[in-house]
C-alpha cells in the first residue's frame, strides 16, 4: 500500500471519527434540551429517579469532550510518523517545503480534536448546570409540601 494512501486513511479515519463524535454530541445535546423543556418535576416522587432521567447521555457528552483531543493527537502522531517515513524514503531528494507541508497537515487532526472537544465541554457544562437547577427546583417544590401528581 503506497504511503499516500495510508496517509489518506489516517487523515480521513481520524477526521471522520471526530465528525461522527461531534454529530453525536449535538444530537444528544438537542435531545437533552428538548427533554429539559418538557420535564414535569411534579411527576417525580424520588430525587434519584429525577436525577437519572436528567443526566441521561451527559456522560457520553463528557467523554467525547475529554477524549476528542486525544483522538486528534493520535491522528497527528500517526501523520508525523508517516511524514518521517516519507523523509526516510527520499533521503537524497529532501524538499524542506514539502516536509513542512506534511507536518503542517499533520496538525489538522489535533485542531479537529479541539474543535470537537471545546463545544462538547461547553455543552456538557451548560447541561449539567441545567440539571442542577432542575434538581434544586424539585427540592424547593418538595420542601414547600406541594402535592405530587
Amino acid at each position: 500500500m503506497p504511503i499516500e494512501q495510508l496517509k489518506d486513511i489516517v487523515d480521513y479515519g481520524i477526521i471522520g471519527l471526530l465528525v461522527f463524535l461531534s454529530f453525536i454530541t449535538f444530537v444528544f445535546a438537542i435531545e437533552r434540551v428538548l427533554y429539559y423543556r418538557s420535564v414535569k418535576l411534579e411527576n417525580y416522587s424520588h430525587e434519584k429517579e429525577l436525577e437519572l432521567d436528567l443526566s441521561k447521555h451527559l456522560s457520553a457528552i463528557a467523554s467525547i469532550g475529554s477524549n476528542a483531543p486525544f483522538i486528534g493527537l493520535l491522528g497527528t502522531v500517526l501523520a508525523i510518523i508517516l511524514t518521517f517515513y516519507i523523509i526516510g524514503d527520499q533521503q537524497d531528494t529532501i524538499n524542506p517545503g514539502e516536509i513542512m507541508k506534511h507536518l503542517a497537515l499533520a496538525l489538522k487532526a489535533t485542531a479537529a480534536g479541539l474543535v470537537v472537544a471545546i463545544p462538547a465541554t461547553v455543552i456538557y457544562n451548560a447541561l449539567l448546570t441545567k440539571v442542577d437547577r432542575l434538581l434544586a427546583q424539585w427540592e424547593v417544590m418538595n420542601d414547600k409540601g406541594q402535592t405530587k401528581v
